[in-house]
Order: C-alpha cells, then sequence, then structure tokens
C-alpha cells in the first residue's frame, strides 16, 4: 500500500453530504466530475478528503485572486504538513501594450510588480520539482506562458560537501540563474560574500542558505535564520534551483538571437508601409542589441517562441506543464472560471495583431500567449469542477456528478420574497437596521457602479455604517472591505457583482437584489442562486427580491432553492438536528495582509515625517480634530486611520 502524501488536520469530521460525496469522488479517479454542492455546504472541506486520499499533485485554479486567497488560506490550515503554495499573477497594476489605430495612439507596457506574490510564484514551481506533496492554489492567469520547466529544472546548481568548486564558479553559476549581487538588500532572490562564505536568500526557502568553502572545496552547507543568524541545521548537499521562472542556457540563447535576426529579414520585404517597416527595424534591432549586451530588453516576453525554440502556432509552457504527467486538477466556481480560459486567447490575440499589422512587433510575439481552450483541455485528465451552478460544458463532460445538498451545520436555504419596486428605498433601509440590530451584516446587490455609489451615498445618510464594492477598487482593498463588514466596522455593503461566488460571510443574515426583475447575465438562474448562497450561513438569513414582476429566471432561482431548502429541512426533523449558525475566525488573508504591509508603510512615513516632540504634539491636535469630522460623517474607514497615525505618534514622543 502506498504511503499517503497528504495529512489532513480537521477538528471536526465530514457530515451532511460530505461523506458520500467523498467516496463518490474518490471511486471516480482518474476522470472528469462536478461537484454541484449548495453554498456552506463544506465543499472545500469534501476536497480536502478528497486530495488526502489521493497520492498526487494538486492544482486548485480559482477565477480570481480574492478567492484564491481565501483557498489558499483553508488549505493552509488543512494541510500543515504538506506545501500548500499560492500562484496569482504577479502584477499590483498592469497595462499591456497596445495600440489604437483608430486614434494613431501607441501604448507601452505599464506594470507594477508584487516582489512577495513574485517570490510565491517561484517558490511554487521550485516545490512542484522537489516534493510531491504540493498543493497549488492557483487564478486562471497561470495558463499565460511561464518558462520552460526543463530548462528550469536543468539550470538548477547541484552543490554538495567535499565538492571541488571554486567561490568565482559558484557566484557566476547564482548571476546565470538570475540571482543578484546585493551586499546592502538582503531580498528575495539575492546573495551575498564575505570572505569564503557565500549567502543565498532563496525565493523558496524561508531561511536563507550558506555555502561555506575552505579553498576551492565546500567546507559546510547550512540553512541559517535570517534575522538572528542562527544555524538551523547543516545539510551534505542542496539544489540550488533559478530565481526567475524565464532561464534558458548559452546555446539557446544564441540560438535565439539568430531566430529573431532571420524572422526580421524575412518579415520586412512583406511590409508595404515603410513608415512601419523602419518601426519594426529599428525596434528589434534595438531589443537585439540589449539581448546581446546585457542578456534582457523590455519586452522580451515578446520574443519567447524562440528561447523556447517552439514552432509557430505551438503552445508555451506554464504552471501546467509543472505539475508533471499526473495530478489532481480542481476548478473551484467553474461556472465563471471556464468561460474565463475559453475567452482569454482570443482577447490576447485581438491586441496583438494590432502591434503586428503595424509594425510594433514581430508576428512570432503573437506566440507569447495564453493558452488556447483545447489546449488547456488536454490537461483535463483528472478534474473536478465545483460549482453551486453547473455550466453546459460540466455536465456533458463529467461522468460523474456529486450533488451536495446536506449542510453539515443543518444550515437550510435562506427564506425569499419578493417585495414590490415601490417605496423600496425605505423597506431596504428597514431591513437593513433590523439585521443590525440582531448584530449582523447585510448585502445589497446593484446592477452598475454608479448605482453601488449612488446608493451607498444614500444608506449613508440614513445613518447606516456602508460602503460599496465594485471591480475598481483593487483586489486588496476589495479583500480590507469585507474583512470590516465581517468585523462589524461596517454593518453593509453595496456591490454589483463581485460578492457573488464563494465569499465566506457567515455574518451576513440579509441579502438585498434590487432591479431583479431585469433580465441579463447578472440576473439570471445561475446568478440568483450565487447571490442567495451568500445568506446560506445564517440561521436568521433572508433574501429580499425587489421587483415589480417575477420573471422566469426569478421563478427558476426560487422554486430551485424551495427544492433545497425542503430536502435540508427533511434531512433535520429526520435526525433531529437543529442548525447552528457559521462559525469562522475573522483571519486575515493573504491578499490583506499585503494591503496592511503597504498601510503599515504609509503610516511609517507620516511618522518619521514629524521630527520632533513639538511637531508631533501639533500633529495630534490636528488629528483629533480629523478624526472626529471622520466619525460624525460615518467615514469610519477614514477614521480608523487617523487614529492609527495618532496612537503611533503618542507611542513614539510619549506624549
Amino acid at each position: 500500500m502506498k504511503k499517503t502524501l497528504f495529512k489532513l488536520h480537521s477538528p471536526f469530521n465530514a457530515a451532511g453530504d460530505q461523506p458520500k460525496a467523498i467516496e463518490m469522488l474518490v471511486k471516480q479517479r482518474p476522470g472528469q466530475s462536478t461537484l454541484l454542492g449548495v453554498t456552506g455546504s463544506g465543499k472545500t472541506f469534501t476536497m480536502a478528503h478528497v486530495i488526502a486520499q489521493l497520492n498526487k499533485p494538486v492544482l486548485i485554479m480559482s477565477p480570481n485572486k480574492t478567492l484564491a486567497a481565501q483557498l489558499y488560506e483553508e488549505f493552509s490550515l488543512f494541510f500543515p504538513e504538506n506545501k500548500v503554495c499560492y500562484f496569482v499573477s504577479y502584477y499590483d497594476y498592469y497595462q499591456p501594450e497596445s495600440y489604437l489605430p483608430a486614434q494613431d495612439i501607441y501604448i507601452p507596457k505599464e506594470t507594477k510588480i508584487n516582489d512577495e506574490i513574485e517570490r510565491l510564484r517561484v517558490e511554487t514551481t521550485a516545490s512542484l520539482i522537489t516534493r510531491k506533496d504540493t498543493i497549488v492554489i492557483a487564478s486562471v492567469s497561470c495558463i499565460y506562458s511561464l518558462g520552460n520547466p526543463i530548462d528550469y529544472k536543468n539550470l538548477s546548481i547541484p552543490l554538495n560537501v567535499g565538492q571541488k568548486i571554486s567561490r568565482e564558479d559558484i557566484i557566476k553559476q547564482l548571476i546565470f540563474t538570475q540571482y543578484k549581487r546585493n551586499e546592502v538588500q538582503r531580498t528575495s532572490g539575492t546573495f551575498q560574500v564575505t570572505g569564503n562564505t557565500i549567502e543565498v536568500q532563496l525565493p523558496y526557502q524561508k531561511e536563507k542558505l550558506r555555502i561555506e568553502l575552505f579553498g576551492d572545496k565546500i567546507e559546510e552547507i547550512s540553512f541559517v535564520e535570517k534575522k538572528n543568524n542562527n544555524v538551523v541545521k547543516a545539510v551534505k548537499d542542496f539544489v540550488i534551483l533559478p530565481a526567475k521562472h524565464f532561464v534558458t542556457t548559452t546555446e539557446k540563447k544564441q540560438a535565439a538571437l539568430k531566430s529573431i535576426e532571420a524572422e526580421l529579414e524575412n518579415t520586412l520585404p512583406k511590409m508595404e508601409n515603410p513608415l512601419y517597416r523602419e518601426r519594426l527595424k529599428t525596434r528589434t534591432e534595438n531589443d537585439l542589441e540589449m539581448l546581446k549586451e546585457i542578456g534582457w530588453c523590455s519586452g522580451i516576453e515578446n520574443y519567447s517562441s524562440h528561447f523556447d525554440g517552439r514552432k509557430k502556432g505551438q503552445a508555451p509552457f506554464c504552471l501546467l506543464n509543472f505539475m508533471g504527467n499526473d495530478f489532481l486538477l480542481i476548478i473551484d466556481e467553474s461556472h465563471i472560471a471556464m468561460p474565463q480560459l475559453r475567452g482569454m486567447y482570443k482577447g490576447d490575440q485581438s491586441r496583438k495583431q494590432s502591434l503586428v499589422n503595424f509594425g510594433f512587433r514581430l508576428p512570432s510575439a503573437k506566440d507569447n500567449r495564453p493558452l488556447k481552450f483545447e489546449e488547456i483541455e488536454s490537461f483535463f485528465k483528472d478534474v473536478v469542477y465545483v460549482t453551486a451552478t453547473p455550466g453546459e460544458y460540466e455536465l456533458i463532460q463529467s461522468e460523474n456528478i456529486v450533488e451536495q445538498i446536506i449542510r453539515p451545520t443543518g444550515l437550510v436555504d435562506p427564506t425569499i420574497s419578493i417585495h414590490s419596486r415601490k417605496n423600496q428605498l425605505k423597506h431596504l433601509v428597514e431591513q437593513i437596521k433590523a439585521t443590525t440590530e440582531k448584530g449582523f451584516r447585510s448585502l445589497v446587490m446593484v446592477m452598475t457602479k454608479k448605482m453601488a455609489e449612488e446608493l451607498a451615498r444614500y444608506l449613508e445618510d440614513e445613518k447606516i455604517k456602508v460602503c460599496y464594492l465594485h471591480c475598481d477598487l483593487k483586489t486588496p482593498q476589495r479583500t480590507e472591505l469585507l474583512l470590516k463588514l465581517r468585523q462589524g466596522i461596517f454593518d453593509c455593503i453595496v456591490g454589483v457583482n463581485l460578492l457573488r461566488e464563494g465569499i465566506d460571510l457567515p455574518e451576513v443574515a440579509f441579502v438585498a437584489i434590487m432591479d431583479a426583475d431585469l433580465e441579463s447575465f447578472l440576473r439570471d438562474k445561475r446568478s440568483f442562486i450565487q447571490i442567495i448562497g451568500r445568506a446560506a450561513r445564517n440561521t436568521e438569513s433572508h433574501v429580499v427580491l425587489y421587483a415589480d414582476k417575477r420573471t422566469k429566471s426569478m421563478h427558476n432561482a426560487i422554486e430551485e432553492t424551495k427544492r433545497r431548502r425542503n430536502i435540508q429541512l427533511e434531512h433535520n426533523k429526520k435526525h433531529n438536528i437543529t442548525p447552528q449558525t457559521v462559525q469562522r475566525d475573522v483571519t486575515k488573508s493573504i491578499t490583506s495582509l499585503q494591503a496592511n504591509i503597504a498601510k503599515a508603510s504609509k503610516l511609517k512615513q507620516k511618522i518619521d515625517a514629524s521630527h520632533s516632540k513639538q511637531e508631533a504634539i501639533a500633529r495630534t491636535i490636528v488629528l483629533e480634530k480629523l478624526m472626529q469630522e471622520a466619525a460624525q460623517s460615518f467615514d469610519f474607514e477614514k477614521a480608523i486611520e487617523l487614529r492609527d497615525e495618532y496612537l503611533a505618534l503618542q507611542k513614539k514622543h510619549k506624549i
């Protein structure tokens, strides 16, 4: 019998429909299955049990960073003895290179990379290469181009005690694999040299690696605490993996340069417009010069097919290639993720085609792309689609559809009522205030960003602690607002459609859906069921649809909710179960943690700006007044930020 790779830690056992679902899903491996689980039925816990019974790496794909962060938090608690990794886009801000022919406007690529997320991405690929008990939580962006896993593995640096190698050779190999020598900033992906000792800040290791030489011979290899410099353990050998994903051999680099030159020579005669021809010639020759001199150029990813040696149209390497031949793929909230996977390639190609047509890029730039859907499907050998509302694709492809309706907590689907649009705002305010008095929270769903902002202002005038949430807010901000809702800093959030899938908010007891009778993708059966599910973790839950007529989508969603509710009530009656509201600690996910780091840095800058005690006293007087004004206008978020600065100044200057 094979030794189990994964060890599940949980204070409770599977209950409700979970045991049956776990048994059916494990039995159906490998294959394609759908876990049709209602909100709050513990789909994540079911998948944790399935993972625990399988001896293979796992990739859990999520539609966005927020849900990925939540899953990362949960699986880290379920599998503390195994490796749980987080792999999402490392851009805090991303403006892709593009050209708008109608306006004759070229927009250069502009990015802001999050160093911590970049480190976590490298940690992911390093873990997949070095250990099998790895669970990767990724966003759908994992289908975008990544370095060649074979080159990544082959360019590793194997070291062992007693090995004959000079200090200079180790330094050269580290630099070649994208490590940077920096004696001041000891950040991830850097190394420092002191005499015959080299210390490497590995992106995928908590401790730093210390290599001690005696002459041209390795005398000792050890892991050392980064802060205290205490030796954690000594090892006889270790393999240093590259600091970045995009690494290549010298031979491949030379071949790529020749290939780029050949493509340029072949493309230029085919371009009729002399302006476009000269533009392409100048840009590409400048890039070639940079690649020859320093091995890098802006927009190097557009030449990825040349460095990989890929043929025209051949699929690029991505995270899926690092997973190996036998892994379990779980697609969370598949009804959202699957359409995203289908659409990413076409959107990317449309933008790239304009760059190629007008001489900004070589035709091969189009091969720096996300996978086509049929290419993604080739990895669907052992997959579980997880959703409360499966799409047509999941239902057709799945050999096994497992329904999980009974919740371990005994909670039933919420009651639903329809209220006329007449006097709807008065009724809404009454419902929110009544919910707040019970100690619970409210969600209000609207159709547009403008409506979210206007309704939030109206509710604020009604003395409700409210904020709005939509796609214009960055991911860390959205996560932080949801956290503050759970903490009670806000009593209500007004949103568009970003609160539908996978957000775990047990404090929410009231959900309002405005304009429920406007048939659209935001108001179809699937969307209604997902929105209704936001109130399915609380015994006091209730949903109100504000509408003047009962549409087909409303009817179907209400009837499906009734069907599930009746099954749940019958089960509770049969087993004498009293429903209990979900209890979940208010913890911070990885994205909110990063937001706090940025906030702390901003606060530190403010504190440091106050040089003297006299200046600090003057500042505290101003802050006290601003806090009072913010509180009176119900801007509690601003008041808390001002209070933090006020307390920090008092502590620093002992005021």
